[in-house]
């Protein structure tokens, strides 16, 4: 007897989406832009690259300048899920799934994507310019920054988003010394963790305050089980615990729960047979 195949099966696995059979460790997400029309493009997304590099390829694909770009992370209904603010931090930080979308502010007025007219981005001319041409700009980001700031010291790119957003701009409270004290004191140096977002796990390596360096407050040390981290147990010179690059991170204890986290089994979701 000849094998019998599900035709209706085997055609969705060919025509179906190009997500299928990706790695783990990358995303596809939609990229939409604040001065075009539609998203785009589909691009798939090591998760370990950083913000700074996801911006340096959408500007290839955008026309926007790295210096003049916000990134949100929106999900499939289109609501914010996160600010992609911290350059140095990867993009699996943010815990993106397949079909998110992640969408460029362009903020600078004299951008190639000004008045939506460029829908083709293969028309995109993609140059390096250098630090003098730029300053001989009459109109960039940066002087927009500095126009900004001699307006309204307080001036921050968020404070610009909330009012472009309509919404009431609240900034955060400076931490004091005695920051999330309460939160470090049930913290302590060799638990086992898990670190949100992402559900990263790790092992405690550090906890204290008046790291130098660092904002106010009580820090969290952790070493990862995977090279999900941005930095080697050090930041700014600093040096809090050791491990491999990649593999450290300090956080607030608001964003670390310890408890019974063993490594995960890379192999626990696969099929027993073959």
């Amino acid at each position: 007897m000849g094998t019998v195949y599900d035709m209706q099966a085997l055609k969705a696995y060919v025509q179906g989406p190009s997500s299928q059979n990706k790695a783990d460790d990358t995303v596809l997400l939609n990229v939409s832009h604040s001065n075009l029309k539609q998203r785009f493009m589909e691009l798939r997304f090591d998760l370990h690259t950083s913000i700074e590099g996801v911006k340096e390829r959408l500007r290839s694909h955008s026309g926007t300048a790295v210096e003049s770009m916000v990134l949100q992370l929106l999900d499939e209904s289109g609501k914010k899920v996160a600010d992609l603010s911290d350059s140095g931090r990867p993009l699996g930080f943010y815990s993106p799934q397949d079909g998110y979308r992640i969408h460029i502010i362009d903020l600078d007025p004299q951008s190639h994507s000004v008045g939506g007219w460029l829908e083709d981005t293969s028309l995109v001319e993609k140059y390096q310019i250098s630090e003098e041409a730029y300053n001989k700009r009459e109109v960039t980001y940066r002087k927009f920054k500095e126009t900004k700031l001699a307006q309204d010291p307080t001036w921050t790119l968020q404070k610009e988003l909330a009012e472009r957003n309509g919404e009431v701009y609240v900034p955060k409270e400076a931490p004091g010394p005695d920051h999330m004290a309460d939160l470090a004191e049930g913290i302590k140096v060799g638990n086992r963790c898990e670190v949100d977002p992402g559900a990263k796990r790790g092992e405690v390596m550090f906890v204290g305050n008046n790291c130098k360096g660092l904002p106010p407050g009580y820090w969290v040390g952790v070493k990862y089980d995977e090279p999900v981290g941005k930095n080697d147990g050090s930041v700014k010179g600093e040096r809090f615990f050791t491990c491999a690059p990649g593999y450290g991170g300090m956080l607030r204890p608001d964003k670390v729960k310890v408890g019974d986290y063993p490594e995960k089994d890379p192999f626990e979701d696969e099929d027993d047979e073959i």
